[in-house]
């Protein structure tokens, strides 16, 4: 791992499906015009359309076909290619101020190990990636993520337990991620901002912990 890659400072935005991870980055980049960085299609550049194609596919065709068109490897390949694509832009990026991340590899990874998509050898890995300054977690309850979906376009395979989107197959995979995504980040900072905010008030909390860090340590930087 290069130099560069070790020493890359961001944030990271994370929470469970339809925290309003999207719509906070949204608002914080609108105020601030710092980097975002995300595989979601509204912070994809058009050179990256690849990587929403990617995502597209391992939803809609890889994850139906696990064991038996693909094996689990393959399907991993895929997130893999996201996995990377977070952290060469959070390196990037690093430098020019505050850079937001939606999720990093937590998310992707607590949820592979829920799916039962496991290699160990390939987690390690993406655990020796840079560690964020911090991870601000935007919490909700099931039962709201449930509705949000519904305005979001419904629920998607790999945010829910087996073959169909039940109530109670996405509640039970919801309260398991959030604590997979405890464990994950397990060592880094978190910050958790209530479930009862609105996009407004999340986004200026979130930009008023990035920025207060990231003045502290201009200061530290400065001589006196």
């Amino acid at each position: 791992m290069t130099d560069s890659v070790r020493s890359a400072e961001f944030w990271v935005i994370l929470g469970p499906d339809h925290a309003g991870k999207s719509s906070v980055l949204s608002a914080v980049a609108r105020n601030t015009g710092w980097p975002t960085v995300s595989y979601d299609d509204q912070f994809l550049a058009a050179e990256f359309a690849m990587i929403g194609h990617l995502r597209d596919d391992f939803l809609s065709e890889a994850l139906h076909g696990v064991g038996e068109r693909y094996s689990a490897d393959f399907v991993l390949s895929i997130l893999q290619a996201a996995v990377l694509f977070l952290r060469d832009e959070a390196v990037r990026h690093s430098g020019t101020g505050p850079v937001l991340v939606d999720s990093y590899y937590y998310k992707i990874l607590a949820k592979c190990r829920l799916s039962g998509l496991v290699n160990e050898v390939l987690f390690r890995w993406w655990r020796s990636f840079p560690a964020p300054r911090g991870v601000i977690l935007l919490d909700t309850d099931p039962g709201t993520a449930w509705r949000r979906a519904a305005g979001d376009g419904g629920v998607n395979r790999f945010e829910h337990y087996g073959d169909r989107p039940t109530r109670r197959a996405f509640d039970r995979f919801q309260r398991d991620l959030r604590r997979q995504l405890l464990v994950e980040v397990g060592g880094v900072p978190v910050t958790r901002l209530d479930a009862g905010l609105g996009i407004d008030e999340a986004a200026r909390r979130v930009e008023g912990i990035v920025r207060s860090d990231h003045e502290h340590r201009y200061q530290l930087a400065v001589p006196a």
